[in-house]
């Protein structure tokens, strides 16, 4: 990708109101590359993108940019981009494009998993950023310090790699992070063995992958260094928390390293540390340089955020979709509760429901009476198998909110002193808990 092309012919993005698209439209933005782009609805980030100068049409509009980048939640055939293409124009999806971007930047180490990518991408942002080595950040959530796009040189581009539609086999980089390698995105795999196949090539593609030695899995790609708590060439020993921050020692092969106190909540976030650390010690940088980017770290918005109060219990959102993460931020919760952890989530995709039913049931039965809303369909027609409605008949305990206000007269009527609420899910859910606690 040459940047003078994109200059002169300008880039149009068809879904720009994501967080991974508007995190691209703004890097693009900083390259003097003229940016437009359209939307379905408005949102936080189309509002944001239109404060930095960037035009933003709700709907279809004219496209006269020579470069057409799609959302991956958008059909390629679809008419717009179809249209586009007899005109002539060059049109890449999001995953192509980010491809190309990161080719231009002389480093680039990327982080994988079904869970954690976007705390550890983070993670390792502050790492590069306390340590004073130029690094651009790409990032599929809002960390709380610099959002989901964040630059200060050039030399090292930080991002994470999705692996819906094998979007990660667009990027070479230096050095793969592999966090997890759980099944997700069943409508776009159809077992654990293609998505392992697609981690492999994953990892391959750059010079170097750090895996996570406690993932089977992961365990048994092709690395330079392995992280975890039970096995790996770096480890976390000695640990201890206050309050589900957590705090130990980092130990190389059995040499005590450096020691971290995390500045956020959550055993699993221990993973999300060592990842940024083995990364970063690949890329040269010291223990102690290290220590001070994941102390400085304070969390990424929807990542067990508390986020107010509701009849005086504390609410915290958290972008759990799958079964794993839900069983860790329970366990999170549970920590720092002294009555019942009231919990509410919101299933993504009919698709993720249906085929991994049993483990949604298995995990949401640790919590009373829990609160399932009706599901964020995101890109796929509803159909009752993988509805919200039928994973709530098979719990027995459970309530069912179909509205905004029904969602919060259930929870009123729930909430005791000492309680918690934990709300889970990626879809629309975090917005309607938000104007809840606005009211």
């Amino acid at each position: 990708m040459v940047w003078g092309k994109l200059q002169r012919g300008g880039v149009y993005f068809i879904g720009i109101g994501g967080v991974s698209m508007s995190a691209l439209a703004q890097l693009l933005q900083e390259r003097g590359v003229p940016v437009r782009g359209c939307d379905a609805r408005e949102g936080q980030f189309v509002r944001r993108l239109r404060a930095k100068g960037i035009p933003v049409c709700i709907g279809e509009e004219e496209i006269y940019e020579q470069t057409v980048v799609c959302t991956e939640a958008v059909d390629v055939h679809a008419a717009l981009p179809e249209q586009a293409r007899r005109a002539g124009k060059t049109v890449l999806t999001r995953a192509q494009f980010l491809g190309e971007v990161a080719q231009t930047f002389p480093h680039v180490i990327s982080v994988a998993g079904c869970h954690g990518k976007t705390s550890a991408t983070c993670m390792l942002a502050h790492v590069f950023f306390h340590a004073k080595r130029g690094a651009t950040c790409h990032v599929g959530g809002e960390d709380l310090t610099f959002g989901n796009f964040h630059a200060e040189g050039e030399e090292y581009f930080l991002t994470e790699a999705c692996e819906f539609r094998r979007s990660f086999l667009a990027l070479r980089g230096d050095i793969a992070v592999v966090l997890s390698t759980d099944l997700d995105h069943t409508d776009c795999y159809a077992g654990e063995g293609e998505l392992l196949e697609a981690y492999k090539a994953y990892a391959a593609a750059s010079a170097q992958a750090v895996v996570n030695a406690d993932d089977k899995n992961a365990a048994h790609l092709p690395h330079a260094l392995s992280f975890g708590l039970y096995a790996g060439d770096v480890r976390a020993v000695h640990l201890g928390s206050d309050g589900e921050r957590y705090f130990f020692t980092v130990s190389e092969r059995g040499v005590p390293a450096v020691r971290v106190a995390l500045n956020v909540r959550g055993r699993v976030q221990i993973y999300n540390a060592l990842a940024a650390y083995c990364a970063a010690r690949l890329a040269g940088l010291s223990p102690r340089e290290i220590k001070a980017g994941l102390e400085a770290f304070r969390g990424v918005r929807r990542r067990f955020e508390e986020a107010g109060r509701l009849g005086g219990a504390p609410v915290f959102l958290d972008y759990a979709h799958h079964p794993a993460e839900i069983s860790a931020a329970l366990d999170t919760a549970q920590g720092l509760c002294k009555g019942t952890v009231r919990v509410v989530f919101q299933p993504h995709t009919y698709t993720r429901t249906r085929d991994l039913m049993a483990e949604f049931v298995r995990v949401l039965r640790r919590a009373e009476s829990p609160v399932i809303y009706r599901t964020y369909a995101a890109r796929e027609q509803f159909f009752i198998e993988g509805s919200a409605v039928a994973l709530a008949a098979r719990l027995p305990e459970a309530l069912y909110a179909q509205s905004p206000a029904g969602l919060k007269k259930l929870l009123l009527s729930q909430i005791q002193k000492d309680d918690l609420v934990l709300v889970l899910g990626a879809g629309d859910i975090d917005e309607i808990v938000r104007s809840i606690l606005d009211e």
